[in-house]
Parts: C-alpha cells; sequence; structure tokens
C-alpha cells in the first residue's frame, strides 16, 4: 500500500510503498477512498502530544470500504462503506469504560496516533469502533464528519441549549456545527482572527448571525462559547463574552497555555469545560442527526502525495473549511 509516514517529530511525512496491513480477529481493512486532515493531526506531526508512536501514518477521519474481514466479525460485510475515527479502541474494563466513559479510558488507542490511520490506500480498524456510513453523499464531504463533526457534536452538547453560541476558531468544527446550531433555531457568533473579513463572510453564509474577531466583544452577552482554536488566550476572552452561570467548552486536544485571568470573569457560576475523546455513541448520535439536517461540508482535496502541503495549509490557516486527502485507487 501506498502511505504518508511521519518517522521523526517535526519532521515532513515521507511517500512510502509498506506491506498492506491484515486484520486479527474482530477487525477489518479498508480502502481507503477519503481521508481528512484534522488540526490533531498537525498535534501528532509537531510534537504536542506525549508519547506519540513514530513511525505512524496519521489520519483519523477515514472514509473507506472494506475489503478485508477478520476473524469474528458478523455485522460488517466486504464492500460496505464505513467511517473510521479518532478513538480506535477501549479496554472495556477500566473505571472510566464501566461508567459509560470510554472517551477517558486508561488504556486506548487512536487512530493515526498510537496505530497507523488514513493517510495511506488502507487502513485497519477495531469492527466495533467504526461507523456504516451508508451510501449517501460523497465520501470526500463525508470525512470531516468523523472528527470535525464528532468533536464538534460532543462540545455542541456540553455546551448546554441556550439560544446564543460562540464559536471561536470557525474551521472544520465549527463551519458544521454551525448549521447543525442553527437548524436546531440558535444563534450563532463567529469568531475568527482578527481582521480575517474572508472566514467571517464565510461563517456568516452558514448561518453565523455576527462575525468578528477574536479580540471583539460580541454585541449581546452569550449563553455559552465553545472555542475550537487551539489558542490558549481564548479562554478568558470566551469568559468575558458569556453571560453569568454561562458555559465555556474548550474543544482541542491540544491548546496553548492559558494565561492568567481575573476571577471575577469565571465568577457568578460560569463553568469551564474540557473535552475529550468521544464515545461511539456521540458517534452514533451526530451520525443520525447529520443524515436529517443536511449538513454541507467545505472541502479541499489534495492527492495523497500532497498531505504535507495540506498540513501546511491547515497551520497557516489557508482553508474554509476542512482539507481531504484523496488516496490513488489503483493501489
Amino acid at each position: 500500500m501506498k502511505a504518508m509516514v511521519l518517522h521523526k517529530i517535526g519532521a515532513p511525512l515521507v511517500y512510502e510503498d509498506l506491506p498492506d496491513p491484515q486484520p486479527g480477529p474482530g477487525q477489518i481493512r479498508v480502502r481507503v477512498s477519503a481521508c481528512g486532515v484534522c488540526r490533531t493531526d498537525l498535534h501528532v506531526v509537531d510534537g504536542e502530544l506525549p508519547d506519540p508512536k513514530v513511525p505512524i501514518v496519521p489520519g483519523h477521519e477515514i472514509v473507506g470500504r472494506i475489503d478485508a474481514l477478520g476473524a469474528d466479525v458478523t455485522d460488517l460485510h466486504l464492500g460496505e462503506r464505513v467511517g473510521i475515527p479518532w478513538l480506535g479502541h477501549t479496554c472495556g474494563h477500566c473505571p472510566f469504560c464501566l461508567s459509560g466513559r470510554e472517551n477517558l479510558c486508561d488504556a486506548p488507542i487512536f487512530t493515526g496516533y498510537t496505530r497507523n490511520g488514513g493517510f495511506a490506500t488502507r487502513a485497519i480498524a477495531d469492527a466495533h469502533y467504526t461507523f456504516p456510513l451508508g451510501e449517501e453523499c460523497a465520501d470526500q464531504a463525508l470525512a470531516p464528519l468523523l472528527c470535525a463533526g464528532l468533536i464538534g457534536w460532543r462540545s455542541f452538547v456540553m455546551a448546554g441549549d441556550g439560544e446564543t453560541l460562540g464559536l471561536y476558531g470557525f474551521g472544520a468544527a465549527a463551519h458544521i456545527i454551525a448549521q447543525v446550531a442553527a437548524k436546531l433555531g440558535r444563534r450563532i457568533f463567529a469568531f475568527t482572527s482578527p481582521g480575517d473579513r474572508a472566514t467571517q463572510d464565510f461563517a456568516r453564509r452558514l448561518g453565523a448571525v455576527w462575525a468578528g474577531g477574536s479580540d471583539e466583544m460580541p454585541p449581546e452577552k452569550l449563553d455559552a462559547a465553545i472555542i475550537y482554536a487551539p489558542v490558549g488566550p481564548l479562554v478568558p476572552l470566551a469568559l468575558a463574552a458569556v453571560k453569568k452561570g454561562a458555559i465555556v467548552v474548550c474543544a482541542g486536544i491540544h491548546m496553548s497555555n492559558i494565561p492568567e485571568f481575573p476571577y471575577d470573569l469565571l465568577w457568578e457560576e460560569r463553568k469551564l469545560f474540557s473535552v475529550a475523546n468521544l464515545t461511539r455513541q456521540d458517534g452514533l448520535d451526530f451520525l443520525k442527526i447529520a443524515a436529517g439536517a443536511d449538513i454541507k461540508t467545505t472541502t479541499t482535496p489534495y492527492p495523497l502525495e500532497r498531505a504535507n502541503e495540506a498540513l501546511a495549509d491547515l497551520r497557516h490557516g489557508r482553508l474554509h473549511g476542512a482539507a481531504v486527502l484523496i488516496p490513488p485507487q489503483d493501489d
């Protein structure tokens, strides 16, 4: 198979030929048709997550069709289109798994971080941690739903059901969740890098009632805010923008340091939460919602061998929506 491989933290990925992986018991192998490029992939490549497994094939927003089944896989079939997300396996017996919080598992496996992922023509996954996708929508359009959509959904649920919602960082996750929120009658306030008029216009086209720089205050206090950008200084800004008793959710797996801020910003029962990974139930719930919400993902395709270019464009904010890698289909 062909794959983009990270051999050294901070170094470019290398386009290589690798042996086709073989699925073990309870596993499947998919022929990858599309793989979204997520900010978490940047955190892996840049060494911002602890104890990375290298060499590693990144990528965890995978859409593909099953081309091999391991032993004991009975509820999926060859040729079926499935999605493979970030959470690839949990132990099933730690206190978190036993209490329905498998996203906090003590011994997880993560796709594209501790197990080879989807920046490749083939990928292995545990059958129990994949999502059947049916035949609606194009592969490229579905790929961002497998992480940007799923983490976006978990953070959206954690933010509560208030009418006004601020989204800090209007990238892949926010452009999906803005559409879901608008369908549910919420009013969205989009915060972008200061002066980024193009992204602010993009947010308005997707239903935001207001869009401005992250250094601005919204025209009214918000019921909740979600921070998608991995920028710690946004935390006090978001706390200042929300009402008493409101919720601020930090949705990234990594964030730069949060600066010191006065207690008054947190006082009056404002709540600050973080999101960690996802559960399989999150995926089932979100994909059901997404199917009825007519979500339109905005994507930019790149051939697999241009993964480094896609990562650079994401790193430097040159994308609207999400980048998606398209592997060769003749491998």
